[in-house]
């Protein structure tokens, strides 16, 4: 699919968008939830994609896929078109020498503050406690601001949290599930 038919995907705001979107479970849900969102998931590996188009399958007009890499997302998305992002449970490379393939290094920031619209948002769930530090410290470092920002998000888990596949299986097994949302103060 080209740039161009991917866009006509893109027909009403606001617009969500989940990089590195996994087996679809989150979209799903949150499109059961928030009906008035359109939400796009981006995913690198293509038998992966699979299985989310297969569990979105009676989601579509609201729920939308590119099998693309993040790093190429300004071709798939205009200028402040994206009025959220997720990252939800990303690999977390955890060698020093890899910190640059991290979602949330700079340079992949940098993606997102143009993809963004001043109020936009990154939600970030990680059950990794060295990426959420690097995490945090990132979108300090890169004009971002912090809320809601939690170490252990099911000891008070917020009514309106939506588990992914990855949340399921780390909560039970008492993995403490890291969460923070980030901004560009405007």
């Amino acid at each position: 699919m080209d740039v161009g038919k991917k866009r006509s995907l893109i027909k009403k705001k606001p617009l969500h968008v989940e990089f590195g979107t996994g087996k679809g479970q989150f979209l799903r849900d949150m499109s059961d939830i928030y009906p008035d969102v359109h939400y796009i998931g981006v995913e690198l590996y293509e038998s992966v994609l699979v299985t989310a188009l297969e569990k979105n399958i009676n989601h579509e007009g609201r729920v939308a896929f590119i099998l693309g890499d993040v790093a190429d997302a300004k071709d798939y998305f205009k200028e402040g078109e994206i009025d959220r992002i997720y990252l939800n449970f990303m690999d977390p490379w955890p060698k020093n020498r890899h910190a640059k393939r991290r979602l949330t290094h700079a340079n992949f920031l940098e993606i997102y503050k143009q993809l963004l619209p001043k109020d936009g948002e990154i939600h970030l769930k990680t059950d990794n406690e060295g990426l959420f530090e690097f995490s945090l410290q990132s979108f300090s470092e890169n004009g971002f601001q912090l809320k809601n920002v939690s170490v252990n998000l099911h000891r008070d888990e917020p009514e309106d949290n939506v588990r992914t596949e990855y949340e399921e299986k780390f909560s039970s097994k008492g993995q403490p599930i890291f969460r923070t949302e980030a901004y560009i103060p405007q």
